[in-house]
Parts: structure tokens; C-alpha cells; sequence
């Protein structure tokens, strides 16, 4: 008995620290690779090639500059050379503005009034959890590249225009369109909370609808929206592939500069650059951490009565209205163009660009891509990625919601991953595990496949838990007690009981791991070598440019597959941590 009680209670720090191992193998190990070829040249540890970086220009513009003379500062203002790290800042600014500015009002409309379709579009809000990144890429090409809809439509007008495509504007309204949902979503829910009494109690106070809203609303929102921005600041700061195919080297950010010295063989300037850019975005990540671990979710005692979106014309509903139209136009029209150019040639209406993927297959040369092979490969390493993703992330939901000496450290490097990039990681695995790793007397080395298969669990494993903690830590205690006073050991309890509770939970977990998988870009477009590993979002990436419609074919492949996962998770993920 006394045996069986310690088992117990060494159980869950055993399952924390087998995934830990097998997390440090996938995950800690290549980015400490990438950590030491930063500060390690010709095998002698050395920050020379650190202070180099930091002492040119091209990467950090006038700052670079001030290191050795800081009254440049004062003479070249207020016309700063930016660099490639301060353009990548600036482009993340502008693009969490134009986020803000396109996201606050959809939170209005969701929080204030009630229509047909509000909890669909409410759960829409989800999309940019699982919309592949290059999916919104393809679709900007379709609408605003040279021949693009909303280009053509421009040029039916008279005014001369040949692509919006290759614009700082273009990024930051793709950015915008990928996070503006997220803002919306946050805000939306603080705004639900507000107690509908208090602006009540203001306006019987003497204070005019605006004033109430600036003193009552504003200040309770506000905290949400910082959480919304601090997100989408980091998001679009660590951007790559809506960047590389808007945007090219031209306009090129630290993720999409890594990618390029990578493709030049410059592993250590490439490894410099990405610890850079590392060490910045896990200052925000902590700093978003701890800004949100300090706010309180709220429900309101009598939330406000939503307004029926249709009626009398008013300023509020033509307020809405008008938002519907901008919003049909930011969000509909690029998903539209993309089905649309799918069906499209010179000929007219033509399923053209999909017989060219079937044809492709045979057709192809050894060094061209084969629609097929991509999509087979993109479902098999989604296979893979589950058999990893799924048990690190429900063994790690049940050690946090267990009460052991550690938990919280043990939570925190297990969300490390998503203060992380793809780039990162795809970096780390190339050079660790592709490249091979020297121990034992041995030289340990996995295929490409198989590193991008643990790529791909990497960022899939944390949604995992992410969904699957809350709805354990929502299990009744009484169940569990009693079944405890029963005999039960708790490992049987966890299976006969607890997780049979949260299937829909796992079930939607596995969901969103799959669906990230089958569209995650930034590590794979690293990873894939030669004909056997390569995926939809690499190969629509290689056909931008050169075919477009098959590219754009390609992703309503990936469109549809991206929407069969948001359905399963939309219907099993009510009350996780990511779900409807």
C-alpha cells in the first residue's frame, strides 16, 4: 500500500519529466544549437561575430552608427536609417495599429449587437490559430498582385497600376487581416463583462454617452486590448511567410533575412541573426505573460442588452453596417479571390490549374515539385505530428493541473515553443539533427521528414495542452474523491475517469495539432530537401511567381483541409482553451 502511494505520487512528476526529455530532444537541444553557433566560430567561443552584426548599419541602421559616434543620433534626425531589425519593429508597429484599428470595431459589433450568425462569426474569430500563415499570403497574391481581383478591378478604372504586391502596405494589411480577428476576439469578452450598470450609473450622473464610454468602457478595456496588441506585436515581428511572398527580400524582415543567409550556406550569421531575434521575442512573450497573469477575468452582473443589428436606422447600426462592408472587403474578398483564381485562366471558367496538379505528378521533373507527393506528404506528416503532439500535450495538461514541487517551472518551458519561431527551430534541427550530432562514440542523424515531423509537434503540442487543461481542471473534485475513497488508484481514476471526461477536449486539441501542422511553413521551408519532403505550403510557396493558378489551386487544397480542422474544433472545443 505504502509503495503504491509513493508510485502515485511520483507519477506525474515522471510523466513531466519524460516529455521534458523528449522535449529537450526536439526542442531545447536545436535551439541551444543555434544559441552556440551564434557565439562559436571555427570551433573558438567568440562574440565577434555579435558585435559585428551590431556594428553594421545594414542590420541595425543608425544605431549601428551611434555605437561609435552618438551625435549621429542628433544629426540624422529625424531621418533615421531603420535597419533590417529597426523595419522589422516598425513593420510590426504599424501592422498592430492597423490590427487594433481593424479589430476593436468587430469587437464592438460582437459585444453590442445581436444578429443571425454572430456565434458563427464570433467563432471565426479563432481563424488565425489555425489559418496557415502562407494560405494568407497566396490570398493577398490572388486579390492585389499583378493579376490579382481587386488589381484588375483598379485597372478597369483607368488608374494605372501594375501590383500592390512588393509595398510595405500590402505586409501590414495581410498582418492585419491575420491578427485583426484575435484583437476582435479579446475584446470582444472583456467587453461582455463590463456591468451594464455602471455606464448607467455615469449617464445618470449627467454624463454624455461619449463621456461615459471614455471613463466607464475605455479604462476596462483597455487591458485587454494591450494583451491583444503585446500579441500581435510579437506575431507579426516574428512574421515569415506572409513577408517572404508579399514582400520578397525587398522588403525583407529578421525571419525572412535568416531564411535568405540560410539558402547562402551562412549558417552563423544566420544563427546570430535568429538568437537576436530570440532573445527579443522572449522578452515580449515574458512580458506578455506577465501582464496577463496579473489581469482577472470578470463576468458582469447584468452585461449590456444587445442591440438588434437590423432596424431603424441609427448611428450605431449604420456604424455597424459600415464595419460589415470593410470587413467583407479586408476578409471575404482575399479567401474569394483565392477560389476564384483557382477557376480562372484566360479562357474563362476552367478547372485547368487542378488537372495541372494531377498532371504535374507524372509530368514533373526530379527537381520540380509534385502537387501530390505534397499533399501526401503534408497528411502523413500530420499523422506524425499527432502521435508526438498528442501525448506530449495531455501529459502535460494533467501536470498542470497536479500540485508538486516544480509545476510552474515545468509549465513555463513547455509553453517555450511559442515564444519561439519556426525559423528557429527548422534552423536548430538542420544543423543538430539533419547535419548529425557527434555522442557515444556515434554519429546520430534523421531525415528530413522526420525533423520536420518534430517541427511540426514542437508547435502543435502546447495547443494541446492548451485546450485539454482547462477542461481537466473543470472536472468535479467530488468525482475524483470519490472514486479515491473507492480504491481507486489515481492513475486508474485519470484513465477510467478523468480523461474519458475531456475526449471532446483532446479531440479538439488534436484538431488544432494537425491543422497547424499540415499548414506550418516556417520550419518546413527550412527543412524540406529533394523530392520526399516537401508539403502544400512549400510547394504553393515555390509555384508563387512563376504559376499562379496552380498555387492558388493548391490552396483551396490546403483551404479545405484548414476548414475541416476549424469545424471539429468549433464543435468540440466549447470552453477550452482555444476553442468556439
Amino acid at each position: 500500500m505504502r509503495v503504491t502511494r509513493v508510485a502515485e505520487r511520483l507519477t506525474a512528476p515522471a510523466l513531466a519529466v519524460a516529455t521534458l526529455v523528449l522535449l529537450s530532444l526536439l526542442f531545447f537541444y536545436p535551439v541551444g544549437i543555434v544559441l552556440v553557433e551564434a557565439v562559436r566560430v571555427d570551433g573558438v567561443y567568440t562574440l565577434a561575430t555579435v558585435v559585428e552584426v551590431l556594428r553594421d548599419p545594414f542590420f541595425f541602421g543608425v544605431f549601428a552608427q551611434a555605437l561609435s559616434d552618438p551625435t549621429v543620433l542628433v544629426e540624422s534626425f529625424p531621418d533615421y536609417r531603420l535597419g533590417l531589425f529597426g523595419f522589422t519593429a516598425y513593420q510590426a508597429l504599424l501592422s498592430t495599429v492597423a490590427a487594433i484599428a481593424l479589430g476593436l470595431p468587430g469587437a464592438y459589433v460582437l459585444a453590442r449587437f445581436e444578429f443571425p450568425g454572430r456565434k458563427t462569426i464570433r467563432s471565426l474569430t479563432a481563424l488565425p490559430f489555425v489559418m496557415p500563415t502562407i494560405l494568407v499570403a497566396i490570398g493577398f497574391v490572388a486579390t492585389f498582385g499583378a493579376n490579382g481581383v481587386i488589381t484588375g478591378v483598379v485597372q478597369a478604372l483607368g488608374i494605372e497600376v501594375s501590383t500592390f504586391t512588393g509595398t510595405l502596405g500590402i505586409i501590414v494589411l495581410a498582418h492585419a487581416f491575420y491578427d485583426a480577428p484575435l484583437i476582435a476576439r479579446i475584446t470582444a469578452a472583456s467587453w461582455e463583462g463590463i456591468d451594464a450598470e455602471m455606464t448607467e450609473t455615469a449617464r445618470s450622473l449627467g454624463a454624455s454617452p461619449l463621456r461615459s464610454f471614455r471613463d466607464v468602457v475605455v479604462p476596462q478595456l483597455l487591458p485587454a486590448i494591450l494583451t491583444g496588441a503585446l500579441l500581435t506585436f510579437i506575431f507579426s515581428f516574428m512574421s515569415f511567410a506572409i513577408v517572404l511572398a508579399l514582400g520578397g527580400l525587398s522588403k525583407a524582415t529578421v525571419e525572412v533575412w535568416v531564411y535568405h543567409r540560410i539558402s547562402q550556406l551562412d549558417y552563423g550569421t544566420a544563427s546570430t541573426l535568429a538568437t537576436m531575434e530570440m532573445l527579443f521575442s522572449l522578452a515580449l512573450t515574458y512580458a506578455y505573460l506577465r501582464y496577463e497573469a496579473r489581469q482577472r477575468a470578470t463576468s458582469a452582473a447584468r452585461p449590456p442588452d444587445r442591440i438588434d443589428l437590423v432596424g431603424p436606422a441609427t448611428r450605431r447600426r449604420l456604424f455597424a453596417w459600415g464595419y460589415a462592408v470593410v470587413a467583407v472587403v479586408v476578409f471575404v474578398v482575399p479567401i474569394v479571390s483565392l477560389v476564384y483564381s483557382s477557376l480562372t485562366g484566360p479562357e474563362g471558367l476552367t478547372l485547368r490549374n487542378y488537372r495541372f496538379l494531377v498532371e504535374r505528378q507524372t509530368s514533373a521533373y526530379a527537381f520540380q515539385v509534385k502537387p501530390l507527393t505534397a499533399v501526401t506528404n503534408s497528411l502523413v506528416f500530420g499523422a506524425g505530428t499527432l502521435l508526438l503532439a498528442v501525448p506530449m500535450g495531455v501529459f502535460l495538461a494533467v501536470v498542470s493541473t497536479r500540485q508538486f514541487r516544480g509545476r510552474k517551472l515545468i509549465d513555463t518551458l513547455s509553453m517555450a515553443p511559442f515564444a519561439v519561431s519556426g525559423v528557429v527551430v527548422g534552423l536548430g534541427l538542420l544543423r543538430g539533427w539533419v547535419f548529425g550530432t557527434e555522442a557515444f562514440g556515434y554519429r546520430f542523424t534523421v531525415t528530413g521528414g522526420l525533423a520536420i515531423v518534430a517541427a511540426h509537434a514542437v508547435g502543435a503540442y502546447p495547443f494541446v495542452t492548451r485546450n485539454v487543461a482547462p477542461a481537466l481542471a473543470g472536472i468535479d473534485g467530488s468525482i475524483v474523491e470519490s472514486a479515491r475513497s473507492l480504491g481507486a488508484s489515481r492513475a486508474r481514476v485519470m484513465l477510467d475517469i478523468e480523461l474519458p471526461l475531456v475526449v471532446p477536449a483532446v479531440l479538439a486539441g488534436t484538431a488544432f495539432a494537425f491543422a497547424i501542422s499540415i499548414g506550418e511553413f516556417d520550419s518546413t521551408v527550412i527543412l524540406a530537401t529533394g523530392d520526399s519532403s516537401y508539403t502544400m505550403p512549400v510547394a504553393i510557396e515555390r509555384f508563387i511567381g512563376r504559376r499562379l493558378g496552380p498555387a492558388t489551386a493548391m490552396g483551396v487544397v490546403l483551404l479545405v483541409v484548414t476548414s475541416v480542422s476549424f469545424v471539429i474544433i468549433d464543435r468540440l472545443g466549447e470552453g477550452s482553451g482555444f476553442g468556439g
